[in-house]
């Protein structure tokens, strides 16, 4: 892979993330298709650039006022040379905050095409990241709680 293809792609996601910041739906829906598929944290889902732009709108004047987007490209893969899936791993981060908390992190796949020179997002699918628990004391302890949660379930249901 040339590092001049994969900076255009990283450059797509920090624009994404410069119009986060600056709460500017308008712009970062710029950065999608017309034809774009967009899932959103909690499953909802837009088609074309302006269904998350102004969802977003919303957003950007209450709960997500003043955060930014921080994060970190795991991952570029080209299906064709027109054609990239990239993996992005962050979150928001509030203005209070310094940091992306752990916990609040997500998984963004984007699958981004190259229209007229230009590179832009055509699906969007954010997914939290759990940790998985490794084998060990952790991975036993979590089983444990699973199968107590799941007893007591049953249990009530009697």
């Amino acid at each position: 892979m040339r590092p001049t293809r994969m900076s255009r792609r990283s450059a797509l996601i920090a624009r994404l993330a410069d119009s986060w910041a600056r709460g500017d739906a308008q712009a970062y829906g710029a950065e999608f298709t017309d034809d774009c598929d967009y899932v959103a944290f909690d499953g909802a889902r837009f088609r074309g650039p302006a269904e998350p732009a102004t969802h977003l709108a919303r957003l950007f004047d209450t709960v997500l006022k003043d955060s930014r987007l921080e994060g970190e490209v795991e991952s570029v893969r080209f299906v064709t040379p027109e054609v990239a899936v990239v993996h992005w791993t962050g979150s928001v981060v509030y203005p209070w905050q310094r940091r992306v908390r752990r916990r609040r992190r997500s998984r963004q796949t984007v699958v981004v095409v190259r229209r007229e020179g230009r590179w832009q997002a055509t699906a969007f699918q954010n997914t939290r990241v759990r940790p998985v628990p490794q084998r060990g004391l952790g991975f036993a302890l979590a089983t444990r709680l699973i199968r107590w949660r799941a007893a007591r379930a049953r249990r009530k249901r009697r």
